[in-house]
């Protein structure tokens, strides 16, 4: 007969669980209770009261809509850029043999291991020495960086589990390079390059430190949420479009795990 004992947790360890639970997410549940109070100009606890007055004061602001526009529009750019540069870069990193494809491999994934404030300065210092002056596409070439790399770590991981000899025996069989890119190698990376589409959307929907050395003037959502909380002129707006946020770049990223926890069942992967 089979023991339960490989199957349970101990008590202390799903305390322990529990507990890590709290530490990581009651800062988020403050966040959205906060959305509800009826004090507008600090933070209490318990909030006096709850109302839902600030979610038609959100909507009515139009700062809000420009900041949310424009890191709507940034991230879509900078994920489509994304998912061309980083299959391509997977595609010939994973499918190709050539000198240097380790180096050129490290120097994909170099832009997300360093902090954000060195890419930031070297970014800025980049536009400054091409005289390039700070606008909407500044934005998305800082957010394009990580990015690519988003997608290239899902794409290239998918690669290395798609069977060789399925594009060989596409080939053989008559059909063109278009043809078995979309008949063959697409559907076996099509859940991977989805599921890092929606990270990298994720990343850049709430990225702070890039966009703050080559924004300019303009705001994104996470640099008008900071200019709120040091100026502030209603705090449950602010915590009203924080929960916004929450959902925006949460609901992603849970596709994305979806997309991907059967990553192993790649057609022709035991072959």
């Amino acid at each position: 007969m089979r023991s339960d004992r490989g199957q349970r947790a101990p008590l202390g360890l799903k305390i322990a669980a529990a507990c890590g639970l709290l530490f990581l997410h009651l800062p988020i549940l403050l966040i959205f209770v906060y959305a509800f109070t009826t004090e507008e100009k600090s933070f209490v606890w318990p909030p006096p009261g709850l109302t839902t007055q600030w979610f038609a004061v959100t909507w009515n602001r139009p700062d809000v809509w420009e900041a949310l526009s424009l890191s709507v529009r940034v991230a879509a750019i900078s994920t489509a850029i994304a998912l061309v540069l980083g299959t391509l870069c997977a595609a010939a990193v994973s499918q190709t043999r050539f000198f240097g494809r380790e180096a050129i491999s490290l120097l994909v994934i170099l832009p997300i291991a360093l902090p954000g404030i060195i890419t930031g300065i070297a970014l800025r210092s980049a536009f400054a020495l091409a005289d390039i002056p700070f606008s909407f596409w500044t934005i998305v070439l800082g957010h394009a960086t990580f990015c690519v790399v988003v997608v290239y770590n899902n794409a290239v991981a998918r690669f290395r589990r798609t069977s060789g000899s399925m594009i060989e025996a596409s080939m053989d069989l008559g059909a063109d390079g278009f043809q078995t890119f979309r008949h063959v190698v697409l559907p076996n990376i099509a859940t991977a390059l989805l599921a890092g589409g929606m990270l990298a959307f994720a990343l850049s929907f709430d990225e702070v430190i890039v966009t703050t050395f080559t924004a300019g003037q303009q705001q994104t959502v996470p640099i008008w949420m900071l200019e709120e909380l040091i100026r502030p002129r209603q705090r449950p707006v602010t915590n009203v479009v924080a929960m916004v946020v929450v959902l925006v770049t949460l609901l992603p990223i849970l596709f994305a795990y979806y997309l991907t926890r059967d990553g192993d069942q790649i057609a022709g992967s035991g072959k």
